[in-house]
């Protein structure tokens, strides 16, 4: 799978999907930090990737703004750190097949987690 890290996602989370054979793009590496939400999901959706914020309203609003999208995951922590934030997002791939992210958004939470559209 594709990532596009967003400018507010751990950077450490690229060696991680790295290490787990995925494809990594970083916001920040494409030189447009500051950018609009919106840019954000154009790049994901011109480079087939899953976006990785901590951004919530990515699982409000972009998710419905953007149909055609390849996923999006949003860490959304109380008290959010990059090992809590690699910790869920570990969890989410290794509970996740490939074909549920297309066209949906995850939030994970402290100790819940929400899919839309859900999951059968």
């Amino acid at each position: 799978m594709t990532f596009l890290l967003d400018e507010n996602f751990p950077k450490t989370a690229s060696d991680l999907l790295s290490e787990l054979g995925h494809h990594v793009l970083d916001f920040r590496l494409e030189g447009k930090e500051g950018a609009s939400d919106h840019e954000v999901m154009t790049l994901a959706l011109e480079r087939k990737a899953i976006v990785l914020t901590t951004d919530r309203d990515f699982f409000h609003t972009l998710s419905s703004a953007f149909p055609l999208h390849h996923g999006i995951v949003v860490v959304a922590l109380k008290r959010p750190t990059r090992k809590l934030i690699l910790e869920r997002l570990k969890w989410l791939l290794s509970e996740m097949k490939e074909e549920s992210f297309a066209g949906r958004a995850f939030q994970l939470r402290d100790k819940v987690w929400m899919a839309f559209p859900p999951l059968n």
